[in-house]
């Protein structure tokens, strides 16, 4: 297995990340499973501030494992701050997570119960650190906001991300995508769990702080479906679908989640 053909396969998934990332076996990865009799209530926790500019967001990358609507942002108008963050936390961009079923995607779970996808939001802090590759070295240098999918009603907010993805179909495709609010990706309510934790993904790096929203946004199966369209293989080679891109879920070792409700 080399650094460039990580993924979810048999061959080169999860189970054998912890062979190149020794990280994978540490005391603070991710995602969980949420324990909701076991999360503690946290009066202390103050509401969100999320503010999203649609201008911030350029465009739409496929990166081989799923794809990424990335966010550029000089000037903090796409930013997320309060709640358990001590800083300002700047949009990187937003991805998702899913599965061969819609009954399988998310990569959190709640008491056990999978999602049919799961969104994140990824941010850095702007505050102390220059880039999201600086921030993600330190462990105050990330904050994710996540979402999960529930098959439902179709989302208008969704439907422009999915429209997009035929023009991003192969490994290596970017396309423009412009005029997006991410904030009409957010559930109606905002109470959330938190904990501390890692990308999910290599470098794996413990480096989060997840905020979980506790009320899923719903998505038509047909949306869902569109994400298992897109290729991980290249134009030319043999086409790949990427049928599933979600890590299981990894020992709490102790580590408190909160909830802010």
């Amino acid at each position: 297995m080399s650094q460039q053909t990580w993924g979810y396969e048999a061959c080169n998934g999860p189970d054998h990340w912890h062979k190149l990332y020794p990280i994978a076996q540490g005391d603070n990865q991710s995602p969980i499973d949420i324990k909701t009799q076991e999360a503690k209530t946290d009066g202390t926790l103050k509401s969100l501030s999320i503010n999203y500019s649609s201008s911030s967001i350029k465009s739409i990358v496929n990166v081989g494992h799923s794809f990424q609507v990335l966010s550029e942002d000089k000037d903090n108008i796409s930013v997320v701050k309060g709640g358990p963050l001590q800083a300002t936390y700047r949009l990187n961009q937003f991805h998702f997570h899913w599965g061969p079923t819609n009954d399988s995607g998310s990569e959190h779970t709640v008491d056990g119960k999978k999602y049919a996808a799961e969104l994140h939001l990824v941010h850095w802090n702007a505050d102390k650190y220059s880039s999201f590759a600086e921030a993600a070295q330190n462990c105050d240098g990330c904050a994710v906001l996540t979402v999960f999918l529930q098959v439902g009603n179709a989302h208008p907010g969704l439907q422009k991300v999915v429209d997009a993805l035929s023009l991003i179909k192969t490994k290596g495709k970017q396309a423009a995508f412009t005029n997006f609010d991410a904030a009409t990706l957010l559930p109606a309510s905002l109470d959330y769990w938190t904990y501390f934790g890692s990308l999910t993904h290599p470098p794996l790096l413990e480096c989060v702080t997840w905020i979980i929203f506790k009320e899923p946004i719903s998505a038509s199966s047909d949306q869902i479906n569109q994400f298992r369209s897109l290729l991980s293989s290249a134009d030319g080679d043999t086409a790949c679908p990427v049928l599933v891109n979600n890590r299981p879920t990894q020992p709490l070792k102790g580590r408190i989640v909160k909830a802010s409700f």
